[in-house]
């Protein structure tokens, strides 16, 4: 799917830049990792056309990979041929795109990768990325986990799609602080959900076929964390089952108000799309743009949860 659409170039801020862009049009292309996967990139689709329909001195090519490395590389080619002003791009694959973001960063495209990261090999080639600091999404769920548990128990970890470098850097994170700060709660297991509540679900069922004692469940997402969850109620055992994700969806926010579900890390794909196309221009501007350029993704649990609005996907 395309889409092209033009916004203003001077949202951006600066005097100068509202000045250059009465005469000139930037052209950004966007390439996205799968719409169709899950509510949260569909919601981020939206919210991005919506903020470039806002801005009309700015012309905007959406695409989408479906899931697709093989896909989005050509997508990049194309961009960078038809000579884009800037690419902004949400991995497929953090490693295999590597040397599709040198050949824009050798034709001296800037692009700016959205949520999840591309490997450390390639942060050279970017100007930036936005998005959730995903180590520290981890770093929350092992805390919510551990005062959870009063830092004892056994819990199972259900992961996103192997490779994918969000998944990657949540369970690092989440590994890490929780040796650290919880040493008297062990890991019984670690299996991949792949993003996808039915196969997390699955999961869990051998989860609790392998284990008579599960106290806890970390779930890379929510979509993931109510799969797992269904399993539970579906076996009878989730009465005190201690449920913590991240990426707050609404099913999560709606398992949290029924008291079945633990907590989460909130995070809002309107916020994500329009702090994406937002750096692309700074970026664009010349402006002073950090590497890591993240956005606030508070804890939410059932205590503080009527702070937060119920999430649209």
């Amino acid at each position: 799917m395309t889409k092209t659409m033009r916004i203003l170039l001077a949202s951006c801020g600066t005097l100068a830049l509202a000045s250059a862009a009465t005469a000139d049009t930037v052209r950004i292309g966007i390439t996205q990792n799968n719409v169709g996967i899950d509510s949260y990139q569909t919601t981020y689709e939206r919210a991005f056309i919506a903020a470039a329909e806002a801005n009309p001195d700015v012309e905007v090519i959406v695409l989408d990979a479906g899931g697709d490395v093989a896909r989005q590389i050509s997508q990049l080619q194309d961009l960078i041929q038809q000579q884009v002003d800037a690419i902004i791009i949400w991995p497929t694959d953090g490693q295999a795109l590597v040397p599709a973001v040198r050949n824009a960063h050798r034709a001296e495209i800037p692009v700016v990768v959205t949520n999840s990261n591309i490997a450390e090999a390639g942060m050279e080639f970017i100007a930036a990325f936005s998005g959730p600091n995903n180590v520290q999404q981890g770093i929350y769920s092992a805390e919510m986990m551990c005062d959870a548990l009063d830092g004892e128990g056994q819990i199972v970890q259900i992961t996103g799609m192997p490779g994918y470098t969000t998944a990657i850097e949540r369970q690092q994170g989440f590994d890490d602080r929780l040796a650290e700060m919880c040493p008297g709660v062990t890991q019984l297991d670690i299996q991949p959900g792949d993003w996808n509540r039915e196969r997390a679900q699955r999961t869990m069922e051998t989860f609790l076929t392998r284990f008579d004692q599960i106290d806890g469940v970390y779930s890379g997402d929510d979509n993931m964390g109510v799969g797992a969850l269904n399993a539970a109620l579906a076996a009878g055992r989730a009465e005190g089952m201690v449920f913590i994700g991240a990426t707050n969806f609404a099913v999560g926010y709606d398992a949290m108000a029924r008291g079945e579900y633990w907590g989460s890390v909130y995070q809002s794909p309107v916020d994500d799309a329009e702090a994406a196309l937002q750096t692309a221009l700074d970026v664009l501007a010349g402006e002073d743009v950090p590497k890591l350029n993240y956005f606030d993704t508070p804890k939410i649990t059932q205590d503080n949860m009527e702070e937060f609005d119920r999430p649209v996907f």
